[in-house]
């Protein structure tokens, strides 16, 4: 089977990227930082943007925009699922496949936003959604976008206040 993957040249895109076997490959800070390496060093020569991000102990929910001349988001993707499997212990570590949407307008992308800081809520992983460390939301907060108990309690708040 083929597959068709979207192409949008300064697209933003959600991704849902999961481990093999569902493995909780990072439930360690070596290995979230092991991660966070490897998209700098990929960021690095194929820049794009990171508008939002969870790391979950199986799987990564994140929104990317590429730049305004590019839609290659799958060489980004190879690059930083081999060098963190280069530098890491286990094997296998990833999905070959991985789940990506083009957002199509501000509500979209917002939705998508929330969902992916609200993710580790609806996992049973904590209970407020300012205790998950591996999150884009505490810059979200820093940043005034979001009140620092947005999502804390126990009600999802994906698409809530969305018209």
């Amino acid at each position: 089977m083929r597959y068709r993957r979207a192409f949008q040249p300064g697209g933003s895109f959600f991704f849902t990227v999961v481990t093999a076997r569902r493995r909780p490959v990072f439930t360690s800070e070596t290995a979230v930082a092991l991660l966070r390496d490897a998209v700098r060093v990929v960021r690095q020569k194929r820049p794009f943007a990171i508008d939002a991000i969870v790391i979950l102990p199986d799987h990564v929910h994140c929104i990317w925009t590429l730049p305004e001349d590019d839609a290659d988001f799958m060489t980004r993707w190879r690059l930083i699922k081999t060098w963190f499997s280069k530098h890491s212990d286990l094997k296998p570590i990833w999905q070959q496949r991985y789940w990506e949407h083009v957002l199509r307008d501000e509500r979209d992308f917002a939705n998508h936003v929330d969902y992916i800081h609200y993710n580790p809520v609806k996992h049973g992983l904590v209970g407020k959604v300012i205790d998950w460390p591996y999150s884009s939301f505490h810059p979200y907060v820093r940043q005034g976008w979001c009140a620092a108990d947005w999502g804390g309690n126990g009600v999802d708040m994906t698409g809530v206040g969305r018209e």
